[in-house]
């Protein structure tokens, strides 16, 4: 398939989803209380282009190219952008959506981030009854990268962390993205070593990860005992001299048994300055290798091969207890970190262009390499973490989302209170007052997305 094709099919699948199961939640809502619907626009808002109608429902393409929608009778505040005006159609007064009471219209609101949410759950809560939950490694430190962050905090290859950013015992996971929203940030980090605890602090190593801003700590955890295999060897490289070859598995290193793959890589960073005698299996049959290691610019030790581990705990079954807490611990992890990261941005200490924050260039761009990286089951987890972000960033109370239509409902019960209303002249100002900001949203992210090009 072309390359080209791919991205295509991928973009339309994720946010295809993504969205649609958004519009999919305000029209099961609506449908349940018996109001009728208009329109639904699978793609794009504005005037119809194409489309088919069932019942008194319009399934539509929209000319406009930003999201989808749902068009309920007698809803006419958003009219104007949703290419209709059904005023003066004659519709029974207890289907029209103008008509319910608000706690009704509160809940058909709130049903296009609730069924992203459900999404966003759904998709690791199935992974996990299916394939099982990621083991987490114990934060017990295995390789330590030379001239890499944690070696200039002090920390070292046997090292256990028991405290990382003020927080006691955390797992490798609250470690590794603790550290991925602090790049070029100290972060205070204790060490048991020898039954002695240290306090050092870490300063995580500014990288470039598809265009976003992480920090990385460059140390890596012990991942138990599994059997290590060579999944390539690099033409000219010293393992090639050596004579080693793809599919062998390595046993030892200068007479030390092998325990997983950073075990490897810190036997071969140990022994930089002698050749290394390797023994690899082979067929069934072992024999002795022998390289010297090459010293990359970074003062790190190679000798040309690609590794990889068979055989540890990967992954361990679970039930539907542990796949609904694996599921709810996820998503709250997503939270809780872009909230962080946005509390960096308001306090100074990260810069704007570094936050993260991907428009419609840099979204399309994530999906592209996701697709390439790891094919269209890797969308999976791109499409929760991105139905997640959708729901939530849905209820901010900003006019033209649903946050926003619910808090013009509170703003109109206030005013009930005292006799008044809002015209629908008044909730139209406000619905284009609200796609200004979005349109403004867009142009800011876009901006940033085209940036990170340069």
């Amino acid at each position: 398939m072309p390359d080209i094709l791919l991205v295509i099919l991928a973009v339309i699948f994720v946010l295809g989803i993504a969205i649609n199961i958004h519009e999919f939640g305000h029209f099961i809502v609506a449908k349940l209380f018996g109001m009728r619907v208009e329109a639904y626009s699978f793609f794009g808002l504005g005037p119809r282009i194409w489309g088919f109608k069932v019942g008194h429902t319009d399934y539509r393409i929209s000319a406009i190219p930003l999201g989808a929608y749902v068009k309920l009778y007698g809803d006419e505040a958003t009219a104007p952008l949703e290419g209709g005006d059904s005023a003066n159609e004659s519709v029974p007064a207890e289907e029209l959506y103008e008509l319910r009471p608000r706690w009704q219209k509160f809940l058909v609101m709130l049903g296009g981030p609730f069924m992203n949410i459900v999404l966003a759950l759904s998709i690791p809560f199935f992974g996990a009854l299916m394939y099982g939950t990621p083991a987490i490694p114990d934060p017990m430190i295995s390789y330590v990268v030379p001239n890499g962050a944690a070696e200039k905090a002090g920390i070292k290859a046997g090292d256990r962390i028991v405290a990382f950013d003020g927080e006691d015992n955390p797992t490798w996971r609250k470690i590794e993205t603790g550290a991925a929203i602090s790049p070029d940030v100290p972060v205070p980090v204790v060490v048991e070593r020898s039954g002695e605890r240290i306090a050092l602090t870490i300063t995580p190593t500014k990288a470039d990860r598809k265009g976003q801003a992480f920090g990385e700590t460059d140390m890596r955890p012990d991942a138990g005992v599994q059997d290590v295999y060579v999944r390539k060897v690099e033409e000219g490289s010293a393992a090639a001299l050596a004579g080693m070859q793809s599919g062998d598995k390595i046993v030892a290193v200068n007479g030390s048994n092998v325990r997983n793959v950073t075990n490897f890589m810190s036997l071969v960073q140990e022994n930089k300055e002698s050749p290394l005698n390797i023994v690899v299996e082979r067929g069934g049959v072992r024999q002795q290798l022998v390289a010297t290691a090459a010293m990359t610019e970074t003062g790190q030790a190679r000798i040309g091969i690609e590794l990889q581990g068979k055989g540890s705990s990967v992954r361990e079954p679970a039930g539907i207890t542990d796949a609904a807490a694996f599921a709810v611990n996820s998503n709250y992890e997503i939270i809780a970190l872009t909230g962080r990261v946005f509390g960096q941005l308001f306090s100074g200490q990260r810069a704007v262009k570094d936050a993260g924050l991907a428009g419609p260039v840099g979204i399309v761009g994530i999906i592209s390499n996701v697709v390439r990286e790891d094919g269209f089951v890797g969308l999976f987890s791109i499409l929760a973490v991105i139905s997640l972000n959708l729901g939530v960033f849905n209820l901010l109370p900003i006019p033209l989302l649903d946050g926003g239509q619910i808090m013009v409902l509170g703003i109109e019960k206030v005013m009930s209170w005292f006799g008044a209303t809002l015209s629908l002249a008044i909730k139209e100002k406000i619905q284009l007052a609200g796609l200004g900001i979005i349109l403004l949203l867009m142009v800011f992210t876009l901006f940033l997305d085209v940036s990170r090009f340069f």
